[in-house]
């Protein structure tokens, strides 16, 4: 089975630049990239940040542009996007009942959760009781899960970054859960940090993936500031195995030289 991973589109209202990039133009390469390349994916899951302020006319825009590809879409939302706006545009996208945009759905593969982690005016993430017992409630509820988050779980070692993660509290009430859970728990994936990353929490592998629009650079030195940079975007392309998972990230913006290589010995013998 495989599925694309994409995160931070950061859209605004159209025409208008973010961090110098036009995040729609980017968006609408990436989503030409996957209807050429991968149709045959059974989801798009974009694991928020939808829109850079929140503006009616980013969810509007995003709406249309969906329309193009030929997958299933899953959006969740992250720190810089409005429950309300977004619902505005999406009114029949599922939540909890407490209202939080908390989804799950049942693959051929294992349970695909998508977990709302966005406070209201804070970078940071959140994930309070009542939405801890409705992830409980999922893993309870299944033999084998994904686990999607828009912030990262965990601190990662930069400092300026850390403090935006899923904050201290909610990390220490959601680890005992996903360690009690970690036989089940294939993966995690999320976005927010803008880089692509890889690692284990509480033994569970996860995987964070680049934005479509400026990447972030990791800055491991004591610093309350976030390097950023142009950097070439990516989405990611999930393929799975039986037991493996294999993640693989996809340059759709590289419009550079590709050179292609056989893979016979010979191939790659010195020329005299």
């Amino acid at each position: 089975m495989k599925f694309i991973h994409m995160s931070d589109i950061h859209l605004g209202v159209p025409g208008m630049l973010i961090e110098g990039i036009d995040p729609h133009e980017r968006l609408a390469r990436a989503f030409g990239h996957i209807a050429e390349h991968h149709s045959d994916a059974v989801r798009l899951v974009i694991t928020g940040d939808l829109a850079h302020w929140a503006d009616p006319e980013a969810y509007a825009a995003l709406k249309q542009a969906l329309r193009v590809l030929p997958i299933p879409v899953r959006l969740m939302v992250g720190n810089h996007d409005d429950r309300t706006a977004f619902l505005e545009q999406f009114p029949e996208h599922p939540r909890d009942a407490a209202g939080f945009i908390n989804h799950a759905e049942d693959l051929p593969e294992g349970r695909f959760i998508y977990c709302d982690t966005v406070q209201p005016q804070s970078h940071a993430g959140h994930f309070c009781e009542v939405r801890l017992d409705w992830l409980r409630a999922q893993l309870e509820g299944c033999a084998r899960a994904f686990l999607f988050f828009h912030h990262n779980p965990l601190h990662l070692g930069d400092p300026s970054s850390d403090m935006l993660s899923l904050n201290d509290r909610d990390q220490a009430g959601l680890r005992p859960l996903l360690k009690a859970h970690r036989d089940k728990i294939v993966h995690i994936f999320f976005g927010h940090v803008h880089e692509p990353l890889s690692g284990t929490l509480a033994g569970i592998p996860f995987s964070g993936v680049a934005s479509t629009v400026h990447q972030v650079i990791p800055n491991l030195s004591p610093s309350k500031l976030s390097g950023m940079g142009p950097l070439e975007p990516s989405y990611r392309v999930v393929l799975m195995r039986g037991e493996d998972v294999v993640v693989h990230q996809i340059p759709f913006a590289w419009d550079g030289e590709v050179i292609w290589h056989g893979n016979d010995w010979e191939d790659w013998a010195r020329e005299a």
